[in-house]
C-alpha cells in the first residue's frame, strides 16, 4: 500500500524551493509574462540553488534528489510561475535527462557536469511539422561523413531552443531515429524568433534548423536507431514533471479562492457561505488530493526502477484535465477579478492551457493507457 511521506531531506527541499519561490520568482512572474522572457539573473539563481540537475546522480554533479525530489521542486516553482517551471523541465526532465539515460559514459561525464551548474541549457528536439503526435515519423537526418555526423532538417516548437547550450536532438539515420548532443554553437545551427503564444510566454519556444550541422561521431546517445526507445523514456520522467507542476499550480488557485471567497462579501456575506462556491472549493480540493497522490506514487516507482509508461500517461492526462478545471473554477470565483490581469489568475488560466497538449497530446496519452490496458487483461 503506498504511503505519501517525505522525507527530512525532501521537506529541507520543499522548504527552501517555497521560500524561493516566494521571495524570487513570484514578485517577477507578471514581469516574466509581459516580457515574455526569463531574466538571465533568475536563471543564475535557480542554477546557484542546485535545482538544474536536482534529479541528477551526485556522480555526476547533480543534487541526487531522484524523480521525487524534482516533482518537488516543479510544484514549489509552479506556485509562482509555470514559464519557469517550463523552462526548468525542458532543460532537466528532457533536454538533460535524455542525455543521463541514453548516453555513454564519457558523454555524461562531458555534458552532464555543466548542464546541472547551469553552466550550459538543454533543450529536447523531437517535434517537427510532420512529427508533432506522430513522434515516431521525424525527418531530420543524419548521415555519417568519416568520424562526424552530418544533419540536416528542421524542428518545431522547442522550447528553451534558441537559450540552450546543448540539444538532445533526434534524427533519422539508416537505422532509424537517432538520438545525439548537439552543440548550439555549431555552425549551421539557427534558432528561429520565439513564437508568439497564449501563455507561459516567458518560456522562449522556437523553430530551429540544422544546415550541414556536423558534431563528432562520439556525440549520438546510445545506439543508432534506438533513439526512438530513449524519447519515449525520457518523456516518461517528462510526464511526472508536468503532473508535478499542475499541483503547484492548482494548490496556488486553490488557496488564493479560499481567500477570496472568505474576503468576499455579497448579499450581506462572505460568498463561501454560498454552496454553490463550497461545492467549486470542494471539487478542487479533491482534485489536488488526487493528483498529488498519483504524481508522487508514481515517481517513487520510477526512483524505484519500475516501468511506469501506462502510470506517467495517466498522471499527464488527469493531473492536465483537473488543473485545467480548477483554473476555471478559480477564474468563476473570483468573478471580473479572476478575468483581470491585476491578479495572478489570468495568467495561470493562461499558462495552464498548454498542459493538455504538450509533452504528448491527451489523446495519445489514452492511446497509451488503452493499449496498455487491453494488453494486461484489464489488470493494474
Amino acid at each position: 500500500m503506498f504511503e505519501l511521506k517525505f522525507t527530512e531531506e525532501q521537506e529541507m527541499l520543499r522548504q527552501m524551493v517555497r521560500e524561493f519561490t516566494n521571495n524570487e520568482v513570484k514578485p517577477v512572474a507578471a514581469k516574466i509574462d509581459s516580457e515574455e522572457r526569463i531574466p538571465p539573473e533568475l536563471i543564475r539563481k535557480i542554477a546557484d540553488l542546485g535545482l538544474l540537475g536536482a534529479a541528477i546522480p551526485t556522480e555526476y554533479g547533480g543534487g541526487g534528489f531522484g524523480e521525487v525530489g524534482y516533482c518537488i521542486i516543479q510544484e514549489e516553482i509552479s506556485r509562482g510561475c509555470l514559464s519557469t517551471a517550463t523552462f526548468i523541465g525542458a532543460h532537466q526532465s528532457i533536454g538533460m535527462n535524455a542525455i543521463y539515460l541514453g548516453g555513454s559514459e564519457e558523454i555524461k561525464r562531458k555534458y552532464l557536469p555543466p548542464l546541472a551548474e547551469g553552466k550550459m541549457i538543454a533543450a529536447f528536439g523531437l517535434t517537427e511539422s510532420k512529427a508533432g503526435s506522430d513522434s515516431f515519423n521525424v525527418r531530420t537526418k543524419a548521415v555519417l561523413d568519416g568520424s562526424e555526423w552530418v544533419i540536416n532538417g528542421e524542428k518545431l516548437w522547442i522550447t528553451n531552443g534558441s537559450i540552450a547550450d546543448v540539444i538532445s536532438l533526434f534524427a533519422r539515420t539508416e537505422r532509424g531515429v537517432t538520438a545525439f548532443v548537439v552543440e548550439t554553437k555549431t555552425p549551421g545551427f539557427h534558432a528561429h524568433p520565439p513564437e508568439k503564444k497564449m501563455g507561459i510566454k516567458g518560456s522562449v519556444t522556437n523553430a530551429l534548423t540544422f544546415e550541414n550541422v556536423r558534431i563528432p561521431k562520439e556525440n549520438i546517445i546510445g545506439q543508432e536507431g534506438r533513439g526512438f526507445l530513449i524519447a519515449m523514456k525520457t518523456l516518461d520522467a517528462g510526464r511526472l514533471g508536468l503532473g508535478a507542476a499542475c499541483v503547484g499550480s492548482s494548490k496556488e488557485m486553490l488557496e488564493l479562492s479560499a481567500k477570496h471567497a472568505k474576503g468576499r462579501v455579497q448579499f450581506d456575506q462572505p460568498i463561501s457561505n454560498f454552496q454553490g462556491v463550497q461545492f467549486m472549493l470542494a471539487e478542487m480540493a479533491t482534485l489536488i488530493y488526487a493528483m498529488e497522490s498519483i504524481v508522487y506514487r508514481t515517481a517513487t516507482d520510477y526512483d524505484l526502477g519500475k516501468n511506469i509508461s501506462r502510470q506517467s500517461a495517466m498522471v499527464k492526462l488527469f493531473c492536465s484535465e483537473s488543473a485545467d478545471k480548477i483554473m476555471d473554477y478559480a477564474v468563476q470565483i473570483h468573478g471580473g477579478m479572476g478575468y483581470s490581469r491585476e491578479l495572478p489568475i489570468e495568467r495561470f488560466y493562461r499558462d495552464s492551457r498548454i498542459n493538455k497538449i504538450f509533452e504528448g497530446t491527451n489523446e495519445i496519452q489514452k492511446g497509451i493507457i488503452a493499449r496498455d490496458t487491453i494488453k494486461k487483461n484489464g489488470v493494474m
